[in-house]
């Protein structure tokens, strides 16, 4: 077996999960393939020894076959890890170093549990869909692909924006906001959230539609069928608005209009086995707080 390890930051509270990844691998005879910028961190600042791994790096194809992608961060993270997964269709493991974490979900009080269960194949693989920039093309380094969500939100703290939403071509609402969310179902549980939309089943066949901050107070959250096609409009005082495409954002000019759809490649993501979306929400949202529970 062999396992490739990334991440985009390492903190000192970080080196005890690396050091107890790195035993559990030798221990049982798994080989590791580490991020080039990461064998170099790792190496370098914090001096523990990686000259045995092999490596990786962004845009360099790779001969070899990888088992698993382990991302040791947050959720910032695993979504960077993303673009790695889908050029080899390599399943990703998320292991949380960070806050709320609803896709590193695995936290490092049951880490060598959890590496035990993927060594001896205890583990699903889920599918989980993305969404697709079609216009524009190649904005955000040619990768036009997103698992939370796309965002548009104006650039500057005072005016709002008004943006025409069109689903297949008719037109839905102008929503005069500070921005509008286009997320996925793996997305209902980030940005989309926070600002009051529903929480969704990752496998539900749907496209959620939550604006943010809206001038107008009957303007709702809104699910649509993930067959659509979603153009935006945006107008606005100024030149400019931002674009998210989940930790990727880009300024543009009111004169481009954003097509989005569902897109045809989907992200394979490990759950372990007793490992489930409602035992994740009762968990990160603390759903069993309440001593009646």
């Amino acid at each position: 077996m062999k396992i490739a390890i990334y991440g985009t930051e390492v903190r000192s509270d970080f080196l005890p999960i690396y050091q107890r990844i790195f035993n559990f691998f030798e221990q049982n005879s798994i080989d590791i393939v580490l991020l080039k910028k990461l064998k170099s961190i790792l190496n370098t600042e914090f001096k523990i020894e990686t000259h045995e791994f092999e490596v990786f790096e962004p845009g360099v194809e790779f001969d070899f076959p990888i088992d698993f992608l382990l991302s040791i961060g947050g959720d910032g993270t695993f979504l960077s890890a993303v673009p790695y997964a889908l050029l080899r269709n390599i399943p990703i493991v998320g292991i949380n170093c960070g806050r709320l974490g609803f896709l590193a979900d695995i936290s490092s009080e049951n880490l060598e549990e959890a590496l035990t269960q993927l060594v001896k194949g205890d583990y699903l693989i889920e599918k989980r869909s993305m969404l697709e920039l079609i216009k524009p093309k190649n904005l955000f380094e040619g990768f036009d692909y997103a698992i939370n969500e796309l965002t548009v939100h104006k650039l500057d703290n005072s005016s709002m924006i008004k943006i025409e939403t069109f689903i297949n071509g008719e037109f839905l609402a102008n929503y005069w906001s500070d921005g509008l969310i286009v997320g996925t179902p793996t997305g209902s549980t980030a940005y989309s959230l926070s600002v009051g939309g529903p929480v969704v089943m990752p496998d539900l066949a749907g496209l959620l539609i939550t604006p943010i901050a809206p001038h107008n107070l009957t303007v709702r959250p809104f699910v649509v069928p993930d067959n659509v096609e979603i153009e935006l409009r945006i107008k606005g005082r100024g030149n400019q608005f931002l674009v998210s495409f989940d930790h990727h954002s880009e300024p543009l000019d009111f004169s481009t209009h954003l097509k989005i759809r569902k897109a045809g490649v989907m992200v394979p993501i490990v759950k372990l086995d007793g490992q489930s979306f409602y035992s994740t929400l009762r968990d990160k949202l603390m759903w069993g707080a309440d001593r009646r529970n």
